[in-house]
């Protein structure tokens, strides 16, 4: 996958994007970053990127002129741009299955705002806008490292566990289950016995039952219009029964 960021601070990316399993995928040539300073591009001598908003207001705006200039750039050099992500508040919300989303494409570039906002015009330029959540950040560099950690990771050959990532929490729409490793007993806590029972029909049904109840008891939101099967419907169903009593 072709990864492409604009920013003003392109040192940000450069820790993060160097280690773990980022660093990794970079290494094994699964992901190409190339990231691209967007003030480079800008036509005036004080190289500024921002000014007023027309009409008044607060705080300064992105222009429009180092943004497309940059995007012209990246796009002559690769043959294209893919998918153009802005990280913007007013984007959809990131979530697990967005990024299985983009783990599918073979382009994306990431527009990392900061200031007050865009040039409305930036927007003609972009395939989706994507936000981390309701809060604010200072700029977009945050939130492109964190979609691409969750979308990397997605990419056959970055994890060294294939079965890793389909386990995770929200990828089958639930909460994962609880985990445990050695010791057995710790402190007068102990694992559950059935994980250690060797009877992996009896360690699959504590996992779904486990994973249903907490993301129940945890966060109930994601059982909303979640396709479950009988089985899992009726586990649901004991589980309340237990628990709203």
């Amino acid at each position: 996958m072709k990864i492409d960021i604009l920013s003003l601070f392109p040192e940000m990316f450069k820790g993060p994007l160097e280690a773990s399993i980022v660093g990794k995928a970079i290494e094994s040539k699964i992901i190409d970053v190339d990231i691209t300073n967007y003030r480079d591009f800008t036509n005036n001598k004080q190289r500024h990127v921002d000014d007023y908003p027309y009409g008044g207001g607060a705080g300064m705006l992105l222009q429009a002129q180092p943004i497309f200039d940059a995007l012209d750039y990246v796009e002559t050099k690769n043959g294209g741009l893919g998918n153009v992500i802005l990280l913007d508040p007013a984007g959809r919300q990131f979530n697990q299955k967005v990024a299985q989303e983009l783990s599918a494409k073979e382009h994306l570039t990431f527009i990392c705002g900061h200031y007050e906002g865009y040039d409305e015009r930036i927007r003609e330029r972009v395939t989706d806008e994507i936000s981390l959540g309701d809060y604010i950040l200072t700029g977009g560099e945050l939130g492109a490292m964190v979609i691409i950690d969750a979308t990397a990771r997605l990419l056959q050959g970055t994890l060294g566990n294939e079965e890793s990532a389909p386990g995770d929490s929200f990828s089958s729409g639930l909460l994962e289950y609880p985990q445990y490793t050695r010791p057995a007993s710790y402190r007068g806590m102990n694992v559950p016995d059935v994980l250690i029972s060797g009877n992996h029909q009896k360690i699959d049904q504590w996992r779904e039952y486990e994973s249903l109840k907490r993301t129940y008891l945890r966060r109930p939101d994601l059982l909303v219009g979640l396709e479950l099967t009988e089985q899992q419907q009726q586990i649901l169903q004991d589980i309340k029964n237990k628990f709203e009593k």
